[in-house]
This record gives structure tokens, C-alpha cells and sequence, in this order.
């Protein structure tokens, strides 16, 4: 199936759209129509998914609290679709428009049956929330953004380059630069000619080793944006190469595709993180990385 991920354009998007909301999320529960809607629908984002043939199969809604903060509601898939990904599709959409709208974070309240497909999400349980016709609901969190400020990141940039080359070696003779931190991400690059392979691609090894010290530097920030110590190793990984890599290559890994939990560290535990780091050349997606990293805690001097 080619699925299509859009907002609602016209008339009859708009009104099967709400016909969705309406039988999943309202009809079960004797509510009327109109009451899948309220007074933010205008200045709200909308999203849906419809099958080849325009049918809406699921739908979903964000909007902002305020400055900082945006909600998803109205979150609902079509009962023959469910188990397809569909509603995963929804929210990862609604999360790249509260990144590109400046947000650092994303609320929404779950009821008990959804909660397991938030927390695979990488939403954090933050309190009991209302109940609804009954049912009770949880409120999550989703932190999208570093909470350090954006000129302090850029005080850490220097400092992580500095780090991999006289800590990492392998990153100085593949010339690999931290291009960039920001808010919500990181991005480290490698250029062609030190890491070229006898192809004149670059050498998997090299791209293997961009995703894994992109990861690292995600890790490294993140110790450093909650003042946390540890050693940084890697733990397991695999990577998936989609296509060669025929320029220089950059790692981008995001901030809210990261699930922090460091507590294990004040109990003189290790910690863990599943990071994600996406190899780009050109813009177009040539390799995937996924790592799973140990934080080991500092000993005692």
C-alpha cells in the first residue's frame, strides 16, 4: 500500500477527517457529532494518512500550549489498519511540525490502551491526567530540545570536536567535523578523499564509524546538557547502507528521537541509550546507524 500523509485539504478531506475522529475516538462512547472538535481547530496542524483510493485510515492533531509546548490530540485509527504503523506515521509527521514551529516539547494525555504505544514512541509518563467517559488517562512528555541554550551548545562544539581528535584518532585522519549543534540536533561530517574506498565510494568502514562517533557525540551532549559524567562506549549497533556514498558524507541525529535516563548513573550504575543517526550525502539518505550506548560511571579518584 502507498500510503499518503497530508494535511486535509479540501471539503470532503475535511469532512472524512472528522468522520474518523468522530467513529473511533467519540461514537463508542454515545457522544454526538461535533464533539470530535473544538475551539483550536483553526489554529491547530492537522494530519492524516489515506490509502490509494483517498480513504482516511488515521488522523491526528497538534497545536501549541504555549511558546515552548505543543499537544497532540484527537490521535485515531481506522479499526481495520490498525497494526500497520499508521498512527506512528501520524505522530512522527506532527513531531516535525512542532521542531520546524521552534517547540521543545510535546504533551498529550493517553488513555491505558495507548500508553505502551507512546512509551515505544519515546514519550515519558509525567502524571495522572483527566479522565474521559470514564476511561482514565496519563499525561507524557516528549522533550524535543537540548535545555541548554543555543550559545552555550555552541561553547560545547569546539570542545566535542576537541574531544574526538586527541581522544578518538581515528577521527582526526578521517577528518571528521562537527558541523553543527543546535536545539534539537547534532551534525558531524566526513569528507570523501581521506575515507575513500578502491570504488570511489566511500569506505563502509568510514561511514560505519561516522554513525557511531555521531551517536557518541549525541551521548556527550546530552551528559553535558544534564550536567552528568561518565565514560561513553558502545555497547551493540548495526547499520543498514542504502546507497553508496559517492561525496562527503554527514551524520545528523536528533534530540527527540533520544530517551535520556541517567539515574542509574548516581547509583554508581551504568546507563543506557539507543541512539539513531542517519548518514546523508547530498541531502539523500545513504545509511541508517543505530547504536546502543553504555554510559559507565566515573570512579571515585
Amino acid at each position: 500500500m502507498n500510503w499518503q500523509l497530508s494535511a486535509p485539504q479540501t471539503e470532503a478531506q475535511w469532512l472524512a477527517y472528522y468522520q474518523l475522529r468522530w467513529h473511533v475516538l467519540r461514537a463508542p462512547w454515545d457522544q454526538p457529532k461535533g464533539s470530535e472538535q473544538d475551539d483550536l481547530e483553526a489554529e491547530s496542524f492537522h494530519r492524516m494518512v489515506c490509502t490509494e483510493d483517498g480513504e482516511v485510515v488515521a488522523v491526528g492533531r497538534l497545536h501549541k500550549v504555549d511558546e515552548q509546548t505543543a499537544q497532540v490530540r484527537y490521535m485515531a485509527v481506522s479499526d481495520q489498519w490498525q497494526g500497520h504503523g499508521l498512527g506512528a506515521m501520524v505522530l512522527q509527521q506532527l513531531e516535525q511540525v512542532a521542531l520546524e514551529q521552534g517547540m521543545q516539547r510535546i504533551i498529550l494525555n493517553a488513555r491505558d490502551t495507548a500508553s505502551g504505544f507512546y512509551q515505544k514512541a519515546g514519550y515519558s509518563y509525567l502524571e495522572p491526567a483527566n479522565s474521559l467517559f470514564g476511561i482514565a488517562h496519563h499525561r507524557y512528555v516528549k522533550i524535543l530540545g537540548f535545555s541548554a541554550s543555543t550559545e552555550l551548545l555552541q561553547q560545547w562544539l569546539p570542545e566535542l570536536q576537541q574531544t574526538f581528535w586527541q581522544k578518538i584518532p581515528l577521527s582526526a585522519y578521517m577528518q571528521l567535523q562537527v558541523q553543527s549543534v543546535d536545539k534539537h540536533k547534532i551534525c558531524c561530517g566526513a569528507p570523501l578523499d581521506p575515507n575513500i574506498n578502491l570504488h570511489h565510494t566511500m569506505f563502509a568502514g568510514s561511514i560505519y564509524t561516522l554513525g557511531t562517533l555521531t551517536g557518541w557525540g549525541m551521548v556527550w551532549l546530552l551528559l553535558k546538557d544534564q550536567q552528568q559524567h561518565g565514560d561513553i562506549v558502545l555497547a551493540d549497533a548495526h547499520i543498514r547502507y542504502l546507497k553508496p556514498v559517492t561525496g562527503a558524507a554527514e551524520g545528523r541525529c536528533w534530540r527527540h528521537q533520544c530517551e535520556p535516563d541517567f539515574s542509574a548513573l548516581l547509583q554508581q550504575r551504568k546507563a543506557r541509550l539507543d541512539i539513531k543517526v542517519g548518514i546523508f550525502c547530498d541531502d539523500i539518505q545513504v545509511a541508517v546507524f543505530e547504536g546502543r550506548f553504555a554510559v559507565l560511571p566515573k570512579k571515585a579518584p
